[in-house]
């Protein structure tokens, strides 16, 4: 079983993939780690005319076992990194040939991300896509900083969330929007435990009505 799980930053997909994955004993991947990988990499050549040849190369020369530590991974400036370095084809054809593989293994697997259901895994048996409202998702990331000892700016932190939902919104080598066949679930007003309660209802579902004779 394919599970995709799509939605934007701080929206509650990455942790609810987790709990997905766990509760059907199934592999998990992350797939904005891998461009916040290839962001980090180019950090220093934002500026560089050359940057997105510099990006290119970074993200075919990327391989699992290099990434960075998840805690400069999941940092708030990772994520805008990332935001740059998705919005370039090759870039995106480089991590996809990666996670279709991922997702074909045997048994399944659970995905999160920007266009899993739409580009990467479009046959995948359950698709959700997971929102928030923006208030929401800043608090929430800000939280998430803050447990690791960090001072957060919550204005820049609005306007970085906020910049890059437009930015992903907008990027035309990406899928960045809901599948007709995904199930929406806002996860705005529920805590962790609620929202992963909602999703496997919503995978039980699934499942269940393609179970039936």
């Amino acid at each position: 079983m394919i599970i995709a799980v799509d939605g934007p930053a701080a929206s509650g997909k990455g942790t609810l993939a987790e709990g997905l994955a766990e509760h059907y004993q199934l592999p998990h991947l992350d797939t904005g780690l891998l461009y916040r990988a290839v962001g980090l990499m180019v950090a220093d050549d934002l500026e560089s005319p050359d940057f997105t040849e510099r990006a290119i190369a970074a993200a075919r020369a990327l391989k699992p076992g290099q990434l960075p530590e998840r805690k400069q991974l999941t940092s708030a400036g990772a994520g805008v990194l990332a935001s740059h370095v998705a919005v370039i084809r090759e870039v995106r054809e480089a991590m996809r040939d990666y996670q279709r593989n991922f997702a074909l293994q045997p048994g399944g697997a659970v995905l999160d991300g920007r266009d899993i259901g739409t580009v990467v895994c479009p046959e995948a048996d359950v698709k959700l896509f997971i929102v928030a409202d923006s208030k929401a998702r800043m608090e929430r990331r800000a939280r998430q900083l803050e447990a690791r000892g960090l001072t957060v700016d919550r204005y820049a932190l609005y306007h970085q969330i906020e910049e890059r939902d437009a930015r992903d919104s907008a990027n035309p080598n990406g899928g960045f929007y809901k599948a007709d066949d995904a199930h929406l679930l806002d996860t705005t007003l529920l805590d962790i435990q609620a929202a992963l309660r909602a999703a496997v209802a919503i995978v039980d579902g699934v499942v269940a009505r393609r179970e039936k004779p």
